[in-house]
Protein backbone atom coordinates (compact mmCIF):
# COMPACT_ATOMS: atom_id res chain seq x y z
CA UNK A 1 0.00 0.00 0.00
CA UNK A 2 3.20 2.49 0.59
CA UNK A 3 3.34 2.22 -3.13
CA UNK A 4 0.12 3.49 -4.00
CA UNK A 5 0.02 6.41 -1.32
CA UNK A 6 3.65 7.50 -2.63
CA UNK A 7 2.22 7.76 -6.54
CA UNK A 8 -1.20 9.35 -5.51
CA UNK A 9 0.20 12.89 -4.29
CA UNK A 10 3.41 14.25 -2.68
CA UNK A 11 0.95 15.13 0.15
CA UNK A 12 0.57 11.70 0.74
CA UNK A 13 2.27 9.81 3.82
CA UNK A 14 5.29 7.55 3.65
CA UNK A 15 5.17 4.58 5.71
CA UNK A 16 8.40 2.30 6.53
CA UNK A 17 8.90 0.11 3.51
CA UNK A 18 6.66 -3.36 3.13
CA UNK A 19 4.04 -1.11 5.14
CA UNK A 20 1.31 -3.60 3.90
CA UNK A 21 -2.96 -2.93 4.50
CA UNK A 22 -2.54 -4.81 7.54
CA UNK A 23 0.52 -2.54 8.52
CA UNK A 24 -1.93 0.50 7.81
CA UNK A 25 -5.04 -1.25 9.54
CA UNK A 26 -2.62 -1.46 12.64
CA UNK A 27 -1.39 1.81 12.73
CA UNK A 28 -5.49 3.19 12.36
CA UNK A 29 -6.80 1.08 14.42
CA UNK A 30 -4.45 2.71 17.75
CA UNK A 31 -4.66 5.97 16.72
CA UNK A 32 -8.69 5.20 16.88
CA UNK A 33 -8.21 3.29 20.09
CA UNK A 34 -6.37 6.21 21.82
CA UNK A 35 -9.24 8.58 20.48
CA UNK A 36 -12.22 6.27 21.80
CA UNK A 37 -10.47 6.90 25.12
CA UNK A 38 -9.39 10.68 24.79
CA UNK A 39 -12.78 12.08 22.74
CA UNK A 40 -14.39 14.44 25.63
CA UNK A 41 -17.75 13.66 24.43
CA UNK A 42 -17.88 10.17 24.20
CA UNK A 43 -15.03 8.44 25.30
CA UNK A 44 -13.44 8.12 28.99
CA UNK A 45 -14.75 11.72 29.96
CA UNK A 46 -18.16 11.83 28.76
CA UNK A 47 -19.26 10.34 31.76
CA UNK A 48 -17.30 11.91 34.00
CA UNK A 49 -17.64 15.29 32.97
CA UNK A 50 -21.27 14.65 33.03
CA UNK A 51 -21.40 13.58 36.51
CA UNK A 52 -19.32 16.83 37.19
CA UNK A 53 -21.83 18.79 35.75
CA UNK A 54 -24.73 17.04 37.28
CA UNK A 55 -23.13 17.24 40.55
CA UNK A 56 -22.23 21.07 40.71
CA UNK A 57 -26.16 21.37 39.88
CA UNK A 58 -27.29 21.63 36.08
CA UNK A 59 -29.66 20.47 34.63
CA UNK A 60 -30.17 17.95 32.01
CA UNK A 61 -30.35 20.39 29.26
CA UNK A 62 -27.90 22.63 30.14
CA UNK A 63 -25.38 19.72 30.03
CA UNK A 64 -26.68 18.69 26.70
CA UNK A 65 -25.87 22.29 25.71
CA UNK A 66 -22.42 22.33 27.17
CA UNK A 67 -21.69 18.84 25.03
CA UNK A 68 -22.94 20.60 21.94
CA UNK A 69 -20.64 23.47 22.40
CA UNK A 70 -17.62 20.89 22.55
CA UNK A 71 -19.22 19.21 19.51
CA UNK A 72 -19.25 22.14 17.45
CA UNK A 73 -15.24 21.55 16.71
CA UNK A 74 -16.56 18.36 15.19
CA UNK A 75 -18.93 20.40 12.76
CA UNK A 76 -16.43 22.35 11.58
CA UNK A 77 -13.94 19.94 10.07
CA UNK A 78 -13.98 21.56 6.78
CA UNK A 79 -11.41 24.11 7.50
CA UNK A 80 -8.91 21.02 8.95
CA UNK A 81 -9.63 19.33 5.81
CA UNK A 82 -8.52 22.54 3.69
CA UNK A 83 -5.54 22.95 6.11
CA UNK A 84 -4.30 19.55 5.79
CA UNK A 85 -4.96 19.05 1.84
CA UNK A 86 -3.52 22.41 0.35
CA UNK A 87 -1.62 23.98 3.44
CA UNK A 88 1.80 22.52 4.07
CA UNK A 89 3.19 22.95 8.34
CA UNK A 90 6.73 22.38 8.48
CA UNK A 91 6.94 20.72 4.81
CA UNK A 92 4.32 18.19 6.18
CA UNK A 93 0.51 18.06 4.66
CA UNK A 94 -0.44 14.85 6.91
CA UNK A 95 2.32 13.84 9.40
CA UNK A 96 2.97 17.48 11.38
CA UNK A 97 -0.61 18.02 12.03
CA UNK A 98 -1.02 14.65 13.47
CA UNK A 99 1.91 15.82 15.67
CA UNK A 100 0.66 19.13 16.71
CA UNK A 101 -2.77 18.36 17.53
CA UNK A 102 -2.01 15.18 19.89
CA UNK A 103 0.46 17.00 21.62
CA UNK A 104 -2.19 19.75 22.28
CA UNK A 105 -4.64 17.61 23.29
CA UNK A 106 -2.31 15.89 25.74
CA UNK A 107 -1.45 19.37 27.39
CA UNK A 108 -4.95 20.41 27.47
CA UNK A 109 -6.00 17.63 29.19
CA UNK A 110 -2.80 17.11 31.34
CA UNK A 111 -3.66 21.08 32.45
CA UNK A 112 -7.30 19.76 33.61
CA UNK A 113 -5.76 17.42 35.85
CA UNK A 114 -3.53 19.64 37.41
CA UNK A 115 -5.77 22.71 37.66
CA UNK A 116 -8.78 22.34 40.34
CA UNK A 117 -12.07 22.72 39.12
CA UNK A 118 -15.01 23.71 41.56
CA UNK A 119 -18.68 24.59 40.70
CA UNK A 120 -17.62 27.65 40.18
CA UNK A 121 -14.66 26.73 37.46
CA UNK A 122 -17.30 25.85 34.89
CA UNK A 123 -16.08 28.30 32.20
CA UNK A 124 -13.00 26.97 32.89
CA UNK A 125 -14.24 23.63 31.96
CA UNK A 126 -15.26 24.39 28.88
CA UNK A 127 -12.78 26.82 27.93
CA UNK A 128 -9.70 23.65 28.71
CA UNK A 129 -11.62 21.65 26.80
CA UNK A 130 -11.97 23.21 23.57
CA UNK A 131 -8.85 23.25 22.24
CA UNK A 132 -8.99 19.78 23.28
CA UNK A 133 -12.10 18.95 21.05
CA UNK A 134 -10.29 20.39 17.98
CA UNK A 135 -7.07 19.10 18.09
CA UNK A 136 -8.74 15.55 18.42
CA UNK A 137 -11.15 16.52 15.54
CA UNK A 138 -8.19 17.49 13.59
CA UNK A 139 -6.52 14.69 13.83
CA UNK A 140 -9.92 12.67 13.22
CA UNK A 141 -9.11 14.18 9.83
CA UNK A 142 -5.66 13.99 9.08
CA UNK A 143 -6.44 10.14 9.78
CA UNK A 144 -9.49 9.31 7.62
CA UNK A 145 -7.67 11.47 4.61
CA UNK A 146 -4.21 8.74 4.75
CA UNK A 147 -7.30 6.31 5.19
CA UNK A 148 -9.26 6.95 1.90
CA UNK A 149 -5.85 7.43 0.08
CA UNK A 150 -4.44 4.30 1.24
CA UNK A 151 -7.94 2.18 1.11
CA UNK A 152 -9.88 3.91 -1.71
CA UNK A 153 -7.76 2.55 -4.74
CA UNK A 154 -8.10 -1.05 -3.67
CA UNK A 155 -11.49 -0.62 -2.79
CA UNK A 156 -11.17 -1.30 1.25
CA UNK A 157 -12.55 1.96 2.68
CA UNK A 158 -15.07 -0.20 4.21
CA UNK A 159 -12.35 -2.56 5.69
CA UNK A 160 -10.11 0.12 6.96
CA UNK A 161 -13.22 2.07 8.57
CA UNK A 162 -13.97 -1.27 10.30
CA UNK A 163 -10.83 -1.87 12.06
CA UNK A 164 -10.87 1.62 12.80
CA UNK A 165 -14.24 1.72 14.35
CA UNK A 166 -13.75 -1.88 16.05
CA UNK A 167 -10.58 -0.26 17.59
CA UNK A 168 -12.49 3.29 18.66
CA UNK A 169 -15.50 0.52 20.07
CA UNK A 170 -12.59 -1.94 22.07
CA UNK A 171 -11.63 1.17 23.88
CA UNK A 172 -15.03 2.30 24.87
CA UNK A 173 -15.52 -1.48 26.61
CA UNK A 174 -13.06 -0.38 28.52
CA UNK A 175 -13.66 3.22 29.33
CA UNK A 176 -17.18 3.22 29.72
CA UNK A 177 -16.20 0.90 33.35
CA UNK A 178 -13.38 3.24 33.86
CA UNK A 179 -15.45 5.98 33.75
CA UNK A 180 -18.29 4.58 36.03
CA UNK A 181 -16.18 3.72 38.46
CA UNK A 182 -14.47 7.80 38.21
CA UNK A 183 -17.89 9.31 38.26
CA UNK A 184 -18.76 6.69 41.18
CA UNK A 185 -15.85 7.37 43.48
CA UNK A 186 -15.30 11.51 42.95
CA UNK A 187 -12.40 10.65 40.69
CA UNK A 188 -13.40 12.68 38.02
CA UNK A 189 -10.30 14.75 37.61
CA UNK A 190 -8.24 11.45 37.21
CA UNK A 191 -9.97 11.02 33.79
CA UNK A 192 -8.19 13.72 32.53
CA UNK A 193 -4.74 13.04 33.24
CA UNK A 194 -5.60 9.42 32.29
CA UNK A 195 -6.74 10.47 28.62
CA UNK A 196 -3.64 13.16 28.60
CA UNK A 197 -1.15 10.14 28.86
CA UNK A 198 -3.40 8.33 26.32
CA UNK A 199 -2.65 11.21 23.71
CA UNK A 200 0.98 10.98 24.93
CA UNK A 201 1.18 7.78 23.26
CA UNK A 202 -0.40 8.57 19.90
CA UNK A 203 2.31 11.17 19.75
CA UNK A 204 4.64 9.00 19.89
CA UNK A 205 3.31 6.44 17.55
CA UNK A 206 2.82 9.00 14.70
CA UNK A 207 6.78 10.50 15.66
CA UNK A 208 7.75 6.86 14.82
CA UNK A 209 5.88 4.72 12.68
CA UNK A 210 4.58 7.53 10.02
CA UNK A 211 7.12 9.44 7.42
CA UNK A 212 6.05 12.27 4.67
CA UNK A 213 8.21 13.20 2.39
CA UNK A 214 8.81 17.12 2.39
CA UNK A 215 6.98 19.64 0.17
CA UNK A 216 8.82 20.97 -1.90
CA UNK A 217 8.28 22.95 -5.90
CA UNK A 218 8.39 20.25 -8.24
CA UNK A 219 9.23 21.15 -12.20
CA UNK A 220 6.08 21.29 -13.16
CA UNK A 221 4.83 23.60 -10.08
CA UNK A 222 7.46 25.58 -10.45
CA UNK A 223 6.42 26.21 -13.89
CA UNK A 224 2.66 26.56 -12.94
CA UNK A 225 2.36 28.36 -9.48
CA UNK A 226 -1.15 28.31 -9.47
CA UNK A 227 -1.13 24.35 -8.88
CA UNK A 228 -0.19 25.64 -5.43
CA UNK A 229 -2.17 27.70 -2.80
CA UNK A 230 -5.70 29.46 -2.46
CA UNK A 231 -6.48 29.59 -5.65
CA UNK A 232 -5.11 25.22 -6.53
CA UNK A 233 -7.23 24.74 -3.49
CA UNK A 234 -10.29 26.47 -4.65
CA UNK A 235 -10.21 25.08 -8.39
CA UNK A 236 -9.90 21.18 -6.51
CA UNK A 237 -12.41 22.50 -4.01
CA UNK A 238 -15.22 23.57 -6.89
CA UNK A 239 -14.46 20.75 -8.98
CA UNK A 240 -15.10 18.52 -5.88
CA UNK A 241 -18.43 20.27 -5.05
CA UNK A 242 -19.20 19.46 -8.77
CA UNK A 243 -19.93 16.14 -8.09
CA UNK A 244 -23.42 14.75 -7.91
CA UNK A 245 -23.24 12.50 -5.45
CA UNK A 246 -21.90 15.35 -2.80
CA UNK A 247 -25.04 17.29 -1.81
CA UNK A 248 -27.47 14.13 -1.50
CA UNK A 249 -25.21 12.75 0.38
CA UNK A 250 -24.58 15.81 2.59
CA UNK A 251 -28.47 16.24 3.12
CA UNK A 252 -28.62 12.34 3.83
CA UNK A 253 -26.05 12.18 6.42
CA UNK A 254 -27.22 15.55 8.06
CA UNK A 255 -30.79 14.05 8.94
CA UNK A 256 -30.17 10.63 10.22
CA UNK A 257 -27.63 12.07 12.53
CA UNK A 258 -30.35 14.99 13.84
CA UNK A 259 -31.45 12.83 16.38
CA UNK A 260 -33.09 14.50 19.37
CA UNK A 261 -32.95 11.20 21.97
CA UNK A 262 -29.07 11.41 22.85
CA UNK A 263 -26.45 10.23 24.96
CA UNK A 264 -27.61 13.00 27.68
CA UNK A 265 -30.83 12.36 27.65
CA UNK A 266 -30.26 8.32 28.28
CA UNK A 267 -27.60 9.80 31.05
CA UNK A 268 -30.29 11.69 32.76
CA UNK A 269 -32.93 9.33 32.44
CA UNK A 270 -30.80 6.58 33.68
CA UNK A 271 -29.51 8.39 36.72
CA UNK A 272 -32.51 10.58 37.90
CA UNK A 273 -35.43 8.37 36.51
CA UNK A 274 -34.60 4.94 37.19
CA UNK A 275 -31.81 5.98 39.83
CA UNK A 276 -29.19 4.01 38.47
CA UNK A 277 -25.78 4.24 40.03
CA UNK A 278 -22.89 5.91 38.13
CA UNK A 279 -21.14 2.52 38.04
CA UNK A 280 -23.77 0.74 36.80
CA UNK A 281 -24.23 3.56 33.73
CA UNK A 282 -20.51 3.43 33.05
CA UNK A 283 -21.35 -0.92 32.80
CA UNK A 284 -24.14 0.27 29.98
CA UNK A 285 -21.85 2.15 28.00
CA UNK A 286 -19.56 -0.32 28.15
CA UNK A 287 -22.52 -3.11 27.24
CA UNK A 288 -23.09 -0.52 24.64
CA UNK A 289 -19.48 -0.78 22.86
CA UNK A 290 -19.37 -4.68 23.14
CA UNK A 291 -22.24 -4.28 20.69
CA UNK A 292 -20.70 -1.44 18.79
CA UNK A 293 -17.59 -3.65 18.78
CA UNK A 294 -19.63 -6.76 17.45
CA UNK A 295 -21.41 -4.68 15.01
CA UNK A 296 -18.46 -2.92 13.33
CA UNK A 297 -16.85 -6.57 13.08
CA UNK A 298 -19.84 -8.09 11.03
CA UNK A 299 -20.14 -4.89 8.76
CA UNK A 300 -16.05 -5.43 7.80
CA UNK A 301 -17.53 -9.03 6.80
CA UNK A 302 -20.18 -8.53 4.63
CA UNK A 303 -19.88 -5.04 3.31
CA UNK A 304 -18.18 -6.36 0.28
CA UNK A 305 -21.18 -8.36 -0.53
CA UNK A 306 -24.00 -6.55 -0.19
CA UNK A 307 -25.44 -3.91 -3.20
CA UNK A 308 -25.03 -0.39 -2.47
CA UNK A 309 -28.87 0.32 -2.37
CA UNK A 310 -29.65 -2.51 0.12
CA UNK A 311 -26.98 -0.62 2.44
CA UNK A 312 -28.42 2.36 2.32
CA UNK A 313 -31.89 1.27 3.15
CA UNK A 314 -30.08 -1.10 5.82
CA UNK A 315 -28.95 2.06 7.37
CA UNK A 316 -32.02 3.81 7.84
CA UNK A 317 -33.56 0.94 9.32
CA UNK A 318 -30.75 0.11 11.74
CA UNK A 319 -30.99 4.03 12.93
CA UNK A 320 -34.64 3.61 13.75
CA UNK A 321 -34.02 0.06 15.79
CA UNK A 322 -31.17 1.54 17.68
CA UNK A 323 -33.87 4.27 18.67
CA UNK A 324 -36.91 1.97 19.76
CA UNK A 325 -34.81 -0.04 21.58
CA UNK A 326 -35.20 2.14 23.83
CA UNK A 327 -39.04 1.90 24.81
CA UNK A 328 -38.27 -1.11 26.82
CA UNK A 329 -35.56 0.33 28.74
CA UNK A 330 -36.99 0.07 32.43
CA UNK A 331 -34.82 -1.95 34.49
CA UNK A 332 -31.08 -3.32 34.70
CA UNK A 333 -31.51 -6.35 32.73
CA UNK A 334 -33.35 -4.31 30.06
CA UNK A 335 -30.45 -1.70 30.28
CA UNK A 336 -28.21 -4.23 29.40
CA UNK A 337 -30.14 -6.22 26.87
CA UNK A 338 -30.81 -3.25 24.91
CA UNK A 339 -27.50 -1.65 25.40
CA UNK A 340 -25.69 -4.63 23.34
CA UNK A 341 -28.47 -4.88 21.09
CA UNK A 342 -28.43 -1.09 20.19
CA UNK A 343 -24.97 -0.99 19.99
CA UNK A 344 -24.74 -3.62 16.86
CA UNK A 345 -27.54 -2.34 15.08
CA UNK A 346 -25.93 0.84 15.53
CA UNK A 347 -22.39 0.16 14.39
CA UNK A 348 -23.72 -1.06 11.48
CA UNK A 349 -25.86 2.06 10.31
CA UNK A 350 -23.19 4.33 11.32
CA UNK A 351 -20.50 1.96 9.20
CA UNK A 352 -22.63 2.36 6.07
CA UNK A 353 -23.12 6.33 6.51
CA UNK A 354 -19.14 6.58 6.76
CA UNK A 355 -18.39 4.16 4.10
CA UNK A 356 -20.58 5.78 1.57
CA UNK A 357 -18.86 9.48 2.33
CA UNK A 358 -15.81 7.50 1.42
CA UNK A 359 -16.67 6.32 -1.74
CA UNK A 360 -17.35 9.74 -2.91
CA UNK A 361 -14.06 11.09 -2.20
CA UNK A 362 -11.50 12.51 -4.33
CA UNK A 363 -8.22 11.27 -3.15
CA UNK A 364 -7.02 14.86 -4.15
CA UNK A 365 -9.26 16.28 -1.71
CA UNK A 366 -10.01 13.63 0.32
CA UNK A 367 -9.39 15.34 4.20
CA UNK A 368 -11.72 18.32 3.22
CA UNK A 369 -14.47 16.27 1.47
CA UNK A 370 -14.55 13.69 3.80
CA UNK A 371 -14.86 16.09 6.82
CA UNK A 372 -16.80 17.80 5.35
CA UNK A 373 -19.45 15.10 4.70
CA UNK A 374 -18.90 14.41 8.62
CA UNK A 375 -19.15 17.62 9.01
CA UNK A 376 -22.75 17.99 8.35
CA UNK A 377 -23.16 14.27 11.04
CA UNK A 378 -21.78 16.05 13.62
CA UNK A 379 -23.86 19.25 13.20
CA UNK A 380 -26.46 17.48 12.79
CA UNK A 381 -25.82 15.72 16.14
CA UNK A 382 -25.01 18.51 17.90
CA UNK A 383 -28.04 20.44 17.02
CA UNK A 384 -30.55 17.78 18.30
CA UNK A 385 -28.38 16.78 21.29
CA UNK A 386 -29.11 20.33 22.97
CA UNK A 387 -32.72 20.60 21.35
CA UNK A 388 -33.00 16.89 22.70
CA UNK A 389 -31.51 18.05 26.16
CA UNK A 390 -34.21 20.97 26.39
CA UNK A 391 -37.39 18.77 24.85
CA UNK A 392 -36.83 16.51 27.10
CA UNK A 393 -36.61 18.50 30.67
CA UNK A 394 -39.78 20.45 29.44
CA UNK A 395 -41.75 17.63 28.29
CA UNK A 396 -40.47 15.87 31.89
CA UNK A 397 -41.83 19.13 33.81
CA UNK A 398 -45.15 18.54 32.41
CA UNK A 399 -45.78 14.69 32.00
CA UNK A 400 -42.74 13.60 34.26
CA UNK A 401 -39.69 11.56 33.34
CA UNK A 402 -41.41 8.48 31.70
CA UNK A 403 -43.27 9.50 29.33
CA UNK A 404 -40.72 12.50 28.32
CA UNK A 405 -38.22 9.30 27.54
CA UNK A 406 -40.84 7.42 25.68
CA UNK A 407 -42.26 10.50 23.86
CA UNK A 408 -38.27 11.31 22.71
CA UNK A 409 -37.58 8.27 21.26
CA UNK A 410 -40.71 8.02 19.32
CA UNK A 411 -39.59 11.83 18.27
CA UNK A 412 -35.41 10.52 17.38
CA UNK A 413 -36.91 7.36 15.24
CA UNK A 414 -39.15 9.70 13.36
CA UNK A 415 -36.74 11.83 11.97
CA UNK A 416 -34.26 8.65 11.16
CA UNK A 417 -37.25 7.68 9.53
CA UNK A 418 -37.29 10.84 7.29
CA UNK A 419 -34.42 10.05 5.56
CA UNK A 420 -36.41 7.89 3.17
CA UNK A 421 -37.91 10.80 1.95
CA UNK A 422 -34.20 11.37 0.48
CA UNK A 423 -34.15 8.46 -1.08
CA UNK A 424 -34.86 9.33 -4.67
CA UNK A 425 -32.72 11.95 -4.74
CA UNK A 426 -29.69 9.78 -3.14
CA UNK A 427 -30.32 6.76 -6.21
CA UNK A 428 -30.32 9.44 -8.88
CA UNK A 429 -27.08 11.49 -8.11
CA UNK A 430 -25.11 9.31 -5.41
CA UNK A 431 -25.25 5.64 -6.01
CA UNK A 432 -24.97 6.53 -10.11
CA UNK A 433 -21.73 8.11 -9.43
CA UNK A 434 -20.18 5.69 -7.41
CA UNK A 435 -21.35 2.95 -10.18
CA UNK A 436 -19.32 5.11 -11.89
CA UNK A 437 -15.96 5.07 -10.06
CA UNK A 438 -14.45 1.77 -11.27
CA UNK A 439 -14.47 0.30 -7.95
CA UNK A 440 -13.95 -3.56 -7.59
CA UNK A 441 -17.22 -5.91 -8.95
CA UNK A 442 -17.82 -6.88 -5.03
CA UNK A 443 -18.20 -2.89 -4.14
CA UNK A 444 -20.87 -2.21 -6.63
CA UNK A 445 -24.51 -1.45 -6.50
Amino acid sequence: MAGHAQSTSPSVPVFKRGTSLLGLGALFALLYFVQGIVEPTDGLLSQPIKSLLRNWGYSAASTAWFISVLSIAWAIKPVYGLLTDFVPLAGSRRRSYLLLTTAVASISLLLLYLLPLTSEGVVLLLVMLIPCAVAIAFSDVVIDAMMITAGQPCGMTGRLQSIQWTSMYAAMVVTGVAGGALSQWGMQQAGFGIAGLACGISLVAVALLVRERRQSPEPAEIADRTRTGPAHAIAEMWQTFRQPGILAIGAFLLLWSFNPFSSTVLYYYSTEALHFSEQFVGSLTSWHAIGLLTGSIVYGVVCRMIPLPWLIHGSIVTGILATIAYWGYRDPTSGVIISITVGVVYAIGSLIQLDLAARVCRPETAGTTFALLMSLTNLGAALSQGLGGSIYEEMAQRWGYALAFQLLVAVGALFTAGCWLLMPLLNRHAVSSIKDEGLPPGRRA
